[in-house]
């Protein structure tokens, strides 16, 4: 008997410093919430999951479809999606989405099954309402907003725009920006400057003209009178006229 109530003893003795431990552990993290709070600050730090034994995140568990904006459940429910996640992740309309729904209320969000997707070269343009909406083969796509400012595009930027491939989606994500809407317009204004292909450049002052460039002006100081000069065989033959005249006469 003495064994067993020297068992229960400690038994009890140790659910009372755990449940000591739990207390002091609750009072010291709301110590330091509150000592947060007055100093101004917010608690950082990833958040953590949630998981139990089995290894599956605790909380409801709810699977869906992104449609561009939010996750459409399964229970027929729609779901927000945070911008920035959609933004960076690269959602597109038709992507399977799983939610959990956190004890404490948080939403944590994984992407299970993405869709099959194209990309396409778009210019960034923004209508009367300030609404951004990038336009591709003749075709408006809505965009997030902030995939505009992650990217930090302006009107008339040229961006890659990621689209589901099988779905006729109004909606597309904004993948990487190429060119600022300034160069683009630099490279144009350069191009119109440059000189057509077909255009030829005036020829220099001190250019030597072509044979088909003279006019008759240009014979003017040219002595026509001048005669040419002799072959040099025939000139020996007349230099020798003379001296064949007098051996003629002497074998006379």
């Amino acid at each position: 008997m003495t064994d067993q109530n020297t068992n229960e003893n400690n038994a009890e003795k140790i659910q009372a410093l755990r449940d000591m431990i739990f207390t002091a552990e609750k009072t010291l993290q709301g110590a330091k919430a509150m000592l947060l709070q007055i100093e101004g600050k917010k608690k950082t730090g990833r958040r953590k999951k949630i998981e139990n034994a089995d290894g599956e995140e605790d909380g409801k568990i709810i699977q869906g479809t992104f449609d561009g904006q939010i996750m459409l459940g399964t229970d027929g429910k729609q779901y927000p999606v945070p911008a920035n996640y959609a933004s960076k992740s690269k959602l597109v309309e038709g992507d399977m989405l799983k939610l959990t729904i956190t004890p404490d209320g948080s939403f944590i969000y994984k992407q299970i099954g993405p869709v099959e997707r194209r990309r396409l070269l778009g210019i960034v343009n923004q209508d009367a309402d300030g609404n951004y909406f990038v336009t591709s083969e003749g075709q408006a796509y809505k965009v997030l907003l902030a995939s505009i400012t992650y990217f930090k595009v302006d009107p008339g930027d040229e961006v890659t725009l990621v689209t589901p491939r099988d779905i006729d989606s109004d909606w597309g994500s904004i993948e990487n920006l190429i060119h600022k809407a300034e160069a683009i317009n630099n490279f144009h204004a350069a191009k119109d400057d440059a000189p057509e292909e077909d255009e030829k450049p005036a020829p220099a002052s001190n250019s030597i003209p072509n044979a088909t460039d003279w006019d008759n002006s240009s014979t003017e100081n040219i002595d026509t009178k001048k005669e040419p000069k002799k072959n040099k065989a025939f000139s020996a033959i007349d230099e020798w006229d003379d001296d064949l005249e007098e051996l003629k006469k002497e074998l006379i």
